[in-house]
């Protein structure tokens, strides 16, 4: 039709945009992909799949592996800078949405044979730490953050104290910011104290981590601090600094506000720092695309700062050419108040309770179920740590990460609708049928085929070899939440398949195990994908 509108009054064998149609299914060439093509009403050329050819794709991916399948996305390394939680202070429910996302965007990159930098850009510099360093050396002359007492929650309390004092006391204002003086300088003391501290929160950081089965590795902001005045050097040369009020900025086009680099009293700042770290990452790491996973508020610093690279010749006036750099944003964690997720204390929730208690709760799901007198207590608490955080992690991922969701325990551990658990039991089901035909899969694969002889068969085929252009769509907007999609359909179109054609001890049983195997490889791609531990049974 769009052909029709340009060609129409034009001298032309073609008298419609049906005609067009027709002309373009008898010119295109023949295909094993293709089983028929036909031209309906204005001229809508429908091309229909050939079963075969579904078939092969099927039977090669279960033989060759799901690697297979996997898209090319046109880049070699890409750098992910997620998590980032501050360094003295516990990771809350704010840091669950940068962990999980980020995870996931890193797997997907990494099927894609993308070799991905996982970056953790911890808060671990800055004014804050000459005021904390300061108040422990006031308070605590013996502190070298080794005993219980001094772990990170402990660190909490002495932070807050510490910014009381900072705020209330002039003298130690002075002193504090002596300290970071002392300590950006190499002061050994100093120095020592602040990696201690550093290590506190990091052990409690790896222990989040481990549970979640996130791998990070850290590259904070005083990583970065030493290559900030020959950044800030290349930026001035080249005339985007100007002076403003004291402090060095860069002016931007179309925004109202600069953006700063050097504070008033000479101190840098996290514009300073992100741009000593993406030329780092341009230029030593020799990154192709670079990903920032953080929440929406910070969406104007991202596109100034990205502005600000593009005038200093970092990146290309094209955002979709290589070099490139995205920001991931995303909405708030809620709770069923409708306000930010906190505690009835109002504090922020912790991530280690809120992981807790998924477990706990998961845990008493199955004891609930008399799995507790089936199963070894060991399994028992792998299933429970892998339905409750699968559980968190994909009522957050299901959800477009732009928006703001609600954190409702009793939704995303409900057995029913779209949640992990339901998932995570459609596969165990999967992988029962499986085992209750006491075939070898493994022997099925080098003998049978896939016949896609009922509709419902041939409907399950065609979602399958979906899953390729999927991981190419979720990673086009860096949206999990597609292949989240994806994943339940899937689960509903097997279930469909099931309820009318039998596998067990039918005349098609080879090919319909196949077709179950297959959708329960790819349920585990998806399930590693997201970050999810499969479960084999429930």
């Amino acid at each position: 039709m769009g052909i029709w509108s340009k060609i129409k009054g034009k001298s032309s064998d073609f008298k419609s945009p049906n005609a067009v149609g027709q002309g373009i299914a008898k010119a295109l060439p023949a295909s094993p992909l293709v089983d028929k093509v036909s031209v309906a009403g204005p001229g809508f050329v429908n091309i229909i799949l050939s079963n075969s050819w579904v078939e092969e794709r099927i039977h090669n991916m279960l033989v060759d592996g799901v690697a297979t399948w996997a898209p090319n996305v046109g880049v070699k390394r890409a750098v992910v800078d997620f998590s980032s939680p501050n360094i003295a202070k516990e990771m809350h429910v704010g840091h669950l949405r940068s962990t999980i996302i980020g995870d996931s965007i890193s797997r997907m990159l990494e099927f894609c044979n993308v070799e991905v930098l996982r970056r953790n850009h911890v808060g671990d510099w800055g004014t804050q730490f000459g005021m904390l360093i300061e108040y422990l050396f006031e308070e605590y002359p013996q502190w070298d953050g080794s005993s219980e007492e001094h772990a990170v929650d402990k660190l909490q309390e002495l932070y807050k104290a510490s910014k009381k004092r900072f705020d209330e006391v002039p003298i130690f204002k002075e002193k504090a910011q002596q300290a970071v003086v002392l300590l950006q300088g190499g002061d050994e003391r100093y120095r020592k104290a602040w990696q201690q501290i550093c290590s506190v929160s990091r052990k409690e950081f790896d222990q989040v981590y481990k549970r979640l089965k996130v791998s990070l590795e850290e590259k904070g902001e005083s990583f970065y601090n030493p290559y900030i005045p020959a950044v800030i050097q290349e930026l001035d040369s080249k005339g985007l600094v100007a002076e403003s009020e004291g402090a060095k900025v860069i002016h931007l086009e179309g925004q109202n506000i600069p953006l700063i680099v050097v504070k008033k009293d000479g101190g840098f700042n996290y514009a300073s720092t992100d741009l000593a770290a993406l030329w780092y990452r341009l230029n030593v790491e020799k990154a192709e695309w670079i990903v920032y996973v953080t929440d929406v508020g910070q969406s104007l610093h991202f596109e100034m700062f990205f502005t600000a690279a593009r005038r200093v010749g970092w990146l290309p006036k094209g955002t979709r050419e290589l070099p490139r750099t995205t920001h991931v944003g995303f909405g708030l964690v809620l709770g069923l108040d409708g306000k930010r997720f906190r505690t009835r204390s109002t504090e922020v929730v912790r991530l280690v309770d809120l992981l807790d208690e998924a477990k706990s709760r998961s845990k008493q799901g199955l004891i609930d179920r008399g799995r507790d007198d089936e199963w070894e207590a060991d399994e028992l608490e792998q299933a429970a740590e892998a339905l409750g955080y699968g559980a968190v992690k994909y009522a957050d991922l299901k959800n477009n990460r732009t928006t703001n969701y609600t954190f409702n325990f009793d939704q995303m551990l409900d057995v029913r609708g779209n949640t992990a658990v339901y998932l995570l039991y459609a596969h165990a089901r999967i992988c029962s049928i499986i085992r209750k035909s006491e075939k070898d899969i493994e022997e099925l694969k080098r003998i049978g085929n896939v016949n896609l002889v009922h509709e419902n068969e041939r409907v399950l085929g065609l979602h399958l070899i979906r899953f390729p252009e999927i991981i190419e769509d979720a990673l086009t907007d860096l949206l999990p939440s597609i292949l989240c999609e994806y994943l339940y359909n899937l689960s509903e179109v097997f279930t469909k398949f099931y309820s009318t054609c039998k596998v067990v001890g039918s005349e098609e049983e080879t090919s319909r195990l196949l077709l179950c195997e297959a959708t329960a490889v790819i349920m585990r791609k998806c399930f590693s994908l997201l970050g999810i531990t499969p479960l084999y049974r429930l």
